[in-house]
């Protein structure tokens, strides 16, 4: 029995757990144009000019292909070539600009793609095409004025005659194509001197980089229009910065070195491995090498911590902890770009207080290439990789570097029963990530027993992205879920498969503009490290998003020496279950092993960690074996606090709650539950931190996140 219900802020999706033993066109003739950027070079790694069309083969799939665009771009040498005229963005092109990423192209009804196809304009014949991306929402003053100084430096003393540039924006709304490809000096130093020093900065607080944390606005539109709480803490945002830039860019055949300049990307955002895969995935068929920058540039960090904050607690800047943690932190923050940097063919610059050098060394690395493009026969648009394999005739001896492959497009609404299970099969065997529909998701774990481990999932889809069919006067869509658990040896553990069907009335459709689909599923295992992937599509538009990330369930034995808790859950709702919008299973033993599932109702986890003043915060979590050193007739003793901090400031500090009472029929677990009104705290960013003291066993443990308090809700017009 499935069922169904609505709430104002969120929608949500119950479903049960699985265990296991150990976009959108139609065209009737379409002419999909590949564009494949090839450098050639001899054994001593010199570029081999001057080569024919005919010299080449290129098959697909292993199936003979025709060539029908074929151009060499000449890199080398200080010739003058003429001058390019700045002009208006890309983003702002005419629609008659011809798209040469591997998308299909609509062509004449009843006309089948043939090799007399016009070919692509080449935009820029011999021209190194180098964009510059300001990422100012990653940057703190002063590594802005570092940056910036550095692209003048570059612009003024260091292009080269066959240097176009672009220059592209992103600060807290959408990014910007400011300037499209010039070589006009005096266009691109105004350019760059407009960007307001300390724009966005307020932004780079939450990644980690420095920066106010307490101030600052988020307009909601740099991500999901409806959905403010996705963009203040993910770091999705910043790898959907480029993975969108990689997009604009792709109206150019040739190949583009993209500069991102920034302070790294911090992982205190959701980790979701999907994110990153589609950004290079998206800048790869754009024929786009990314080179990061790091505008921190030589970082020297003092031991004990600079005055920019106050000193810490305890023993950790004598023993060395705080120091390896804030270069474990420095590092993670630079790991991302490095990733970024080698699955595109880039590098990765860092350590470096000569940015411009940083910059010279990028463009000089696209040499002399040649263009190749064809029109695959595979008219087929069922989403498949394709391989492209790229030879040379009349035994030319020379290394051959280009794209090896890529993904074709898919048509949903012309699929089978079977057409869609087998989209769903392969989606989640595939490498490159569906991100069509944005996942936000969370895991957590809690000890059901001394080897088993409950471990629950949350998802989060904004409401704007689900397109909803009209069917006799109400809204209707239906969600297929799928998602494996691997091991650490890539054997899969546990697995859930759903499928459900949501009737909405029209007020409730109407709301979906501004409230996301909740669901939740779950699984049990033992301790271990663990790969998650998860996949949505939504049935009528066929869209499809992609949750990945790695896990792992600590071992909270009895005999561990130190003070063991569970995952902490921080919440603004609980809810009835049968008040549930829509239900996959409803077996009741599926929902007794659930701890967030009490008395009838569910603890709903705020996986954004985004809340409003007219809401309460629920925090939950469970402590093991307390007191274990004590005496076998002693009472556990736990007291618990929630405190409060902006910045470094406290301002708020609960009561302390003490617990002497383990669950009903889970021995040795102590669950704790806390609450605080919101109203009480001013608008802004705060961390949150629970204290939990083990009186009996004279221990202590904390954790604590980040969370942003957000003005109420105003009710609708």
């Amino acid at each position: 029995m499935k069922r169904l219900f609505f709430i104002p802020a969120l929608f949500l999706v119950f479903s049960s757990f699985v265990s296991v033993d150990a976009q959108d066109a139609t065209f009737e003739s379409s002419a999909n144009l590949v564009i494949i950027d090839a450098n050639v070079r001899d054994k001593a790694g010199k570029v081999i000019p001057d080569l024919k069309k005919s010299d080449f083969t290129i098959f697909e799939d292993g199936k003979l292909q025709t060539i029908s665009v074929f151009e060499f771009q000449r890199l080398e040498g200080d010739t003058l070539l003429p001058p390019v005229p700045a002009s208006k963005p890309v983003a702002e092109a005419p629609a008659a600009t011809p798209a040469v990423t591997p998308k299909p192209a609509a062509a004449p009804k009843k006309a089948a793609p043939t090799t007399a196809t016009a070919a692509p304009i080449i935009h820029f014949q011999d021209r190194r095409l180098v964009a510059m991306l300001f990422d100012y929402s990653t940057m703190a003053i002063p590594e802005q004025n570092r940056i910036q100084e550095a692209a003048l430096k570059f612009i003024r003393e260091q292009m080269k005659p066959a240097d176009v540039v672009a220059i592209m924006y992103a600060g807290t709304g959408p990014i910007k194509i400011v300037q499209d490809f010039t070589t006009d000096k005096d266009r691109l130093e105004e350019v760059v001197k407009s960007f307001q020093t300390g724009a966005a900065s307020e932004l780079a607080g939450v990644a980690g980089n420095g920066g106010d944390s307490t101030t600052g606005e988020d307009t909601g539109t740099a991500f999901n229009a409806d959905e403010t709480e996705f963009n203040i803490f993910n770091t999705d945002k910043q790898l959907a910065t480029l993975e969108s830039a990689s997009k604009m860019l792709a109206a150019f055949p040739e190949k583009k070195a993209l500069l991102y300049f920034s302070s790294g990307i911090s992982k205190s955002g959701f980790d979701n491995q999907a994110s990153l895969d589609k950004a290079v995935n998206a800048a790869k068929r754009s024929n786009v090498a990314l080179y990061p920058i790091d505008a921190r540039g030589l970082v020297a960090s003092a031991p004990a911590g600079d005055a920019s904050a106050a000193a810490s607690r305890g023993t950790s800047a004598l023993t060395g902890t705080q120091m390896q943690s804030q270069r474990d932190s420095f590092a993670g923050s630079q790991e991302t770009l490095s990733t970024l940097a080698m699955d595109t063919g880039g590098k990765l610059f860092i350590d470096d207080n000569d940015l411009a050098l940083g910059m010279e060394k990028a463009r000089d690395d696209i040499s002399s290439y040649y263009i190749i493009g064809y029109y695959s026969t595979d008219v087929k648009m069922d989403g498949k990789y394709r391989r492209v394999e790229v030879k040379l005739n009349k035994d030319i001896q020379a290394r051959i570097d280009y794209r090896s492959g890529y993904f074709g497009e898919k048509e949903f609404k012309k699929f089978t029963n079977a057409d869609k299970e087998d989209q769903l099969a392969q989606a989640l065997m595939l490498g490159d990530p569906l991100t069509d529909l944005s996942l936000t998701g969370e895991l957590d774990y809690f000890r059901l027993a001394r080897d088993r481990y409950f471990v629950p999932f949350s998802v989060k889809i904004p409401g704007s992205e689900i397109a909803l069919a009209k069917s006799k006067g109400n809204a209707q869509t239906e969600f297929e879920f799928i998602g494996q658990v691997r091991d650490e040896h890539d054997k899969m553990v546990a697995a859930v498969r759903d499928g459900i069907k949501i009737k909405l009335s029209e007020k409730t459709a109407a709301q979906l503009s501004s409230a996301p689909i909740a669901y939740d599923t779950g699984f049990t295992l033992p301790p271990g490290k663990y790969k998650f992937k998860f996949l949505a599509r939504e049935n009528e538009t066929g869209k499809m998003g992609t949750y990945e990330t790695k896990f792992t369930i600590p071992d909270l034995a009895p005999n561990q020496p130190f003070l063991k808790t569970s995952s902490v859950i921080w919440s603004n709702q609980r809810e009835s279950m049968n008040d549930a919008l829509a239900s996959a299973d409803n077996k009741k033993k599926l929902s007794e092993s659930d701890p967030l599932v009490q008395e009838g109702q569910k603890l709903i986890p705020s996986i954004t960690h985004v809340f409003r003043k007219d809401q309460n915060l629920y925090v939950y979590l469970e402590v093991y074996d307390p007191g274990v050193n004590a005496g076998k007739d002693d009472k556990p003793s736990v007291a618990a606090t929630l405190s409060f901090y902006r910045g470094k400031t406290k301002t708020f500090e609960s009561q302390p709650v003490r617990l002497d009472a383990f669950a009903l029929k889970r021995a040795q677990t102590l669950p704790i539950k806390l609450q605080a009104a919101l109203s009480q705290l001013a608008t802004g960013r705060y961390t949150c931190q629970v204290n939990i003291v083990d009186e009996t066993g004279r221990k202590f443990a904390f954790a604590r996140t980040e969370i942003v308090v957000l003005p109420n809700q105003k009710p609708a017009a």
